[in-house]
């Protein structure tokens, strides 16, 4: 890695490294992340499609795009991503999530370009790609305006980013953090910091000054009846998700 670590917050890093093993157990620290995924992986796609003119009927539609997962975790959106046809590279500044990725896309037949490094550190490289995927990460780094400049830099003209974070009101602390993490214990208490959270409004203005045109945001809302996540227009009070698009 480079010295280009501007973002990276240590204490958030250490949280994801002692949780790296768990990954892709279904019932583990991640379930949450589990059950949500259908329902990320449902957004990113149809805005990727609807973006490069990409028809999800047809086999590998992605085939041709490179795509990049910053804090790629241990590969939950890596590996439907190659399914797809991209090209993918998964980015993650916790050490030990890296192995634990690898060892699954091998399991299963994937090839995927896992990194130990920063968004800040690929744009100083000068990598490029079509697609940014930046999920449940702006609410962990030190520095959301220079992270988010950083990801700008790595989409080629007319690329695509998608971002996923928790927005910052009394509900989504009630939630994601008293409900999440101390009555549920789906998370380890202190996973999120309720001060890091971002208001929609603000995720659009760091988006709009580091460069990118947003262009769509939406709320994915967990149903305790049904035990799922859907995609909502209009309910944004916890999770949400927004695209933006760089000027060509």
């Amino acid at each position: 890695m480079t010295n280009a670590q501007t973002t990276v917050d240590p204490a958030e890093i250490a949280k994801f490294e002692a949780m790296a093993a768990e990954w892709w157990d279904v019932n583990g620290k991640f379930k949450p992340l589990h059950m949500l995924n259908p329902c990320r992986l449902d957004y990113i796609t149809r805005q990727i499609a609807a973006e490069f003119g990409r028809d999800l009927a047809k086999d590998a539609p992605f085939e041709g795009l490179r795509i990049l997962d910053i804090g790629c975790g241990g590969g939950l959106l890596c590996e439907p991503m190659a399914r797809l046809g991209a090209t993918i590279v998964g980015a993650d500044a916790a050490e030990r999530n890296i192995p634990v990725a690898k060892v699954h896309a091998e399991q299963s037949g994937l090839d995927i370009d896992y990194r130990f490094t920063t968004a800040e550190a690929m744009a100083e490289a000068g990598e490029q790609f079509d697609v940014v995927l930046n999920m449940e990460v702006v609410e962990h780094v030190a520095d959301p305006l220079a992270y988010l400049t950083a990801c700008q830099q790595l989409l080629k003209p007319g690329g695509l980013q998608i971002c996923s974070t928790l927005n910052r009101n009394p509900k989504s602390y009630l939630m994601a953090i008293i409900g999440a993490e101390h009555i549920m214990r789906w998370l380890p208490k202190g996973t999120h910091e309720w001060s890091k959270f971002i208001t929609p409004d603000e995720l659009f203005e760091l988006l709009t000054t580091s460069g990118m045109t947003p262009v769509d945001r939406k709320g994915f809302v967990f149903n305790p009846i049904s035990w799922s996540w859907s995609i909502s227009e209009k309910d944004l009070s916890v999770n949400y998700v927004t695209a933006s698009t760089k000027p060509t």
